[in-house]
């Protein structure tokens, strides 16, 4: 079965970050976003990849090459970017005649699931997640036999508050080209682009069976608030919490769980918990929780949470002198 992963987002709501990497390449846990999505599908057993590109799509192909040489990566450009429905209609002949089915993941999403299970369920499957404002989402609906019955992108009145979370396992990749080809074909577009949904809808319509999967946990990392909430998830997997040396940094406190890059210089400071630090970043005189710092910064004499700093990024904060009499309150905040 072949991974299809679209990445040719601009990642907006993640600026600045974006202006200079796309949203895939955004690091959380240690990892970036994309690389997180790689190693759960290649742990799963998954070996062949294609990846939809545009937005700085350069950046990304040097990334998979160079950090995944051993995959069977193939690139589609999706120039202009006119929706998902659009980006898999580029890519389709890419998986269309693959008899194993295919497997499609958005490249901002990082969802906890059994993928060997979710591979091995016969048909179709939707992942989908309970949620509390639906119409933000492509929901799904289902009848009495667990079938699902119909999905639809974003409606101003939802009648489910079942949510895709952008992972699909597809068992007729011809019959889903054919289905993005009509989608082209008739121009139907909702919200003023190409929806996967619509073309879904379509595959359901002319009868093909379609079931669900509750997955554990879903971050849309193309927000600020749920791309620290994944790094605050990611860092409390074992993996982080056991294998960190805390005696690099003999004069700092480190709050489990971190995560602290090669070749750090940590000296005078609190870190943690929920930090994820870039390598060979500096940090003196500060304090550090639920953030994400990149790579080459430099952060000195600072208070910081709920903060994502980019690479090659430098702060400092104020250092004060004080003789503070009786009876007295200074708040900087």
């Amino acid at each position: 079965m072949k991974a299809v992963i679209p990445v040719a987002g601009i990642g907006s709501r993640l600026r600045p970050h974006t202006h200079t990497q796309p949203k895939s390449l955004v690091p959380v846990a240690g990892n970036t976003i994309l690389g997180h999505i790689i190693d759960r599908l290649t742990t799963a057993g998954l070996t062949e990849f294609v990846f939809i590109v545009g937005y700085l799509g350069d950046k990304i192909v040097r990334y998979v090459r160079r950090n995944y040489p051993d995959l069977q990566a193939t690139f589609v450009v999706q120039e202009p970017r006119e929706g998902l429905g659009h980006a898999l209609w580029l890519a389709r002949e890419e998986f269309r005649h693959d008899p194993d089915g295919v497997l499609i993941l958005l490249g901002d999403t990082i969802v906890d699931v059994d993928l060997r299970a979710l591979l091995a369920t016969p048909g179709s499957v939707l992942a989908v997640k309970e949620v509390k404002t639906p119409s933000m989402f492509g929901l799904v609906e289902t009848g009495a036999s667990g079938r699902v019955s119909k999905v639809v992108e974003k409606p101003k009145i939802p009648k489910s508050n079942f949510a895709m979370v952008g992972l699909y396992k597809l068992a007729y990749p011809e019959k889903l080209a054919l289905a993005l080809e009509w989608l082209r074909d008739t121009d139907v577009r909702t919200h003023g682009e190409y929806q996967l949904t619509d073309a879904l809808m379509h595959l359901i319509e002319q009868g093909e069976v379609m079931t669900t999967c509750s997955v554990d946990n879903w971050f849309d990392c193309g927000r600020k608030d749920t791309l620290l909430e994944a790094n605050a998830r990611l860092l409390n997997q074992p993996e982080f919490l056991d294998d960190l040396d805390y005696s690099q940094y003999p004069d700092s406190v480190i709050i489990p769980p971190v995560s602290i890059g090669r070749g750090c210089q940590i000296s005078h400071s609190i870190i943690g918990p929920n930090v994820a630090i870039g390598d060979k970043t500096i940090v003196r005189n500060t304090i550090i929780s639920d953030s994400i710092i990149g790579s080459y910064s430099e952060l000195r004499s600072a208070v910081m949470h709920d903060c994502i700093v980019g690479s090659d990024a430098s702060f400092r904060g104020m250092n004060h002198s004080l003789n503070i009499g009786d009876n007295t309150e200074i708040d900087y905040s």
